[in-house]
């Protein structure tokens, strides 16, 4: 098997053993899933999904948080770590989607990468995720570790990772190849402690257990 051949069958293993896979973090709408990205940096999904229905039941519009005052929103996110940075940064976003967006979330990487505390790896959430469209491959902690683990890529760094595995996951498949990757590195590939002898990519493994 040849190398090409070999991450091709990581890429048709990974989608076979979790094909059900999907965003994990609890939202109503594309605006709730660009807060709840943007909060759940460094911070787990499950302590975001805790925290955002009071956000959300207090704040119900983009228009309502952007005029909300930072001390009451630090408040109700205080729990997700670096509370005062991630505060200011919903806020403004809101803001502009209220002001400069009337009120709907851009569907462009460029305009979503001009909203405050937005970098690529959010904008490829909100995109895949909330619209629908693989502009990119969205390369968390999980698919970081899972793509040098595979050998799917030698880079360490998220945007270098995310070119890598753009050369060789279809397109239509962006979005979800992220979701199940990241499926994989929770349930299985973990950092700390990987369950190799249940994993049922062990034998395309590219470190064999490593």
């Amino acid at each position: 098997m040849t190398e090409k051949e070999r991450k091709a069958s990581v890429i048709k293993a990974v989608k076979a053993a979790y094909p059900k896979a999907g965003c994990s973090l609890k939202h109503k709408s594309v605006w709730q899933l660009l807060c709840a990205t943007i909060l759940s940096a460094q911070c787990t999904d499950e302590r975001v999904n805790l925290t955002t229905p009071n956000l959300f039941k207090s704040y119900p519009t983009p228009k309502d948080l952007g005029n909300a005052k930072q001390e009451d929103v630090e408040k109700l996110i205080r729990s997700c770590g670096f509370y005062k940075n991630k505060a200011k940064n919903i806020i403004a976003a809101s803001k502009m989607i209220a002001e400069t967006f009337r009120g709907r979330v851009p569907k462009t990487m460029e305009e979503l990468t001009s909203l405050p505390g937005v970098a690529r790896k959010t904008a490829n959430v909100v995109l895949g995720t909330g619209y629908g469209i693989n502009d990119g491959i969205v390369v968390d902690t999980h698919v970081s570790r899972l793509s040098n683990r595979l050998g799917l890529s030698k880079n360490t760094e998220p945007e270098k990772i995310e070119k890598d595995l753009i050369k060789i996951v279809p397109r239509e498949e962006w979005t979800d190849f992220s979701h199940q990757l990241i499926a994989h590195g929770r349930a299985i590939c973990q950092a700390r402690a990987p369950k190799c002898a249940e994993c049922p990519l062990k034998f395309l493994c590219h470190q064999k257990g490593a």
